[in-house]
């Protein structure tokens, strides 16, 4: 049975509860209930939110009116696949003609207690507003997640990622604070501050680390420079966010090997908050999908259908447990491959096996075969010959395509025979013969955040 508090929408939280150190589960009832059981419960609250954004939001209610569909319709899951799905562009035209949180506010500008957004590097920036008990609700969900891969009141948390209005950073803030854990709210992005954060975790030996894998792999980079190996640091786990490096098989074992950390995937949007709904647990069987918490269904990008279990589409995510700006059916325009296979962990929850593969915008098709940054990373990262960075063009100088690849050359490396292995592992997997270029050690672009490692320089039609 359904426990009652479970049900109520929008959740209250206890802010006093939080399991002993030993408990497997933070809360073991919905982590480990049937698929019919959580499909209730996750109904029941998409028709609450549903019912407030028809009364608060005209965003949506004239989107659903136009489908001739309001709320009292949605009678089982089924029902709410007819709910119209909406785009990030969708989401910045809003806020555009209704500045500047747009028509799907649902709370009074009063009860706004933060106000975060998107850099705006694809277009208008996105402004998002919290009320404090969204916020509280975050961080319950953060410290729920964070405690399924490890993370104990015990640890203490390097926070190595920028605070502005990135939301990465809060939302691991405040899921760390809410599970009792020790913060460590380092922070990133000011020139010289890499090399402090060497000095600050060889000092401090916290226990865990939070930002994105290019820029754990830029500390320990910059650690071996000083002389330091970086498993002196004495981390236990590294979670990230922001990039798909934690979910590339060999950027995983990278980082594990080089910190002696596990590496926890986690994070699917800014905008969905508590971005944390996809994460890995402690055994790294793939990323399961807390949907209690975000509601996420797998569809075809093309048709919008739904994708069976075992079948590969784009994630569609509906908060529940938001008031202030709920996003409901937001599309996200990854690509990923689900599967309810049971875990070792015992939850229940479906996973992204491979976790996020890439961005289907980033895809680039290259003479005919598509082709992921992250297929390109994954073949990089099993040669040890090759520094952390690399760069992938692709140019058309005349009727065809051609892919080159960029990645920096350790010392005393063979760099003929080097070149050779790697044109021959990337035409295996990735089906295309690239052009290999050599860079100097420490010379291409470093990043305190996301990468920027692609570029399309073929002309536009």
């Amino acid at each position: 049975m359904i426990a009652a508090q479970a049900t109520l929408w929008p959740p209250a939280c206890d802010p006093g509860y939080r399991p002993g150190p030993e408990a497997p589960y933070w809360d073991h009832a919905r982590e480990t209930m049937s698929a019919d059981e959580r499909n209730t419960l996750v109904l029941r609250r998409l028709q609450a939110l549903m019912a407030w954004a028809w009364e608060k939001a005209p965003f949506y209610r004239t989107r659903w009116q136009a489908a001739g569909l309001e709320p009292g319709d949605i009678r089982s899951l089924a029902d709410f696949a007819r709910v119209p799905a909406i785009e990030k562009a969708d989401l910045r035209a809003d806020q555009a003609a209704h500045p500047p949180f747009g028509s799907y506010l649902c709370i009074e500008p009063h009860e706004i207690a933060r106000v975060h957004g998107t850099s705006g590097t694809s277009g208008r920036p996105t402004v998002f507003a919290w009320s404090k008990d969204d916020f509280e609700r975050i961080a319950e969900a953060h410290a729920r997640i964070m405690w399924s891969f490890g993370l104990r009141p015990s640890d203490t948390v390097f926070i190595g990622s920028i605070f502005s209005l990135y939301v990465g950073s809060w939302g691991a803030l405040a899921g760390v604070e809410r599970l009792g854990a020790t913060s460590f709210p380092f922070g990133a992005g000011v020139p010289g501050m890499t090399l402090q954060a060497v000095s600050w975790l060889r000092q401090m030996r916290p226990s865990a680390f939070y930002g994105t894998p290019s820029y754990a792999l830029r500390i320990a980079e910059t650690a071996r420079a000083e002389g330091i190996d970086p498993r002196e640091f004495g981390l236990r786990i590294m979670f990230f966010s922001g990039e798909p490096g934690a979910g590339i098989p060999a950027t995983k074992r990278t980082i594990e090997a080089t910190f002696g950390a596990l590496c926890i995937d986690s994070g699917s949007m800014g905008e969905v908050t508590p971005w944390m709904n996809i994460a890995e647990c402690a055994h790294r069987t793939g990323m399961h999908l807390w949907q209690d918490l975000v509601y996420t269904e797998l569809l075809d990008p093309k048709t919008r259908a739904a994708v069976d279990f075992g079948g590969t589409g784009t994630p569609v995510y509906t908060q529940l447990e938001r008031r202030g700006q709920p996003m409901i059916r937001l599309v996200s325009g990854d690509l990923a491959q689900w599967t309810d296979a049971p875990c070792p962990c015992g939850r229940t929850y479906p996973r992204f096996p491979r976790g996020i593969i890439g961005r289907i915008d980033d895809m680039l098709v290259v003479r005919g075969e598509n082709i992921y940054p992250s297929a390109i990373e994954d073949v990089l990262r099993t040669f040890a010959e090759l520094g952390p960075e690399f760069e992938i063009v692709v140019t058309r100088p005349a009727a065809l395509d051609e892919l080159h690849v960029i990645a920096e050359l350790a010392p005393g490396a063979d760099e003929n025979d080097l070149r050779r292995r790697l044109v021959a592992q990337m035409k295996r997997q990735l089906g295309v013969r690239p052009e290999i270029a050599f860079a100097a050690p420490g010379s291409l672009k470093r990043t305190d955040l996301k990468s920027r490692r692609v570029r399309d320089e073929r002309p536009r039609a």
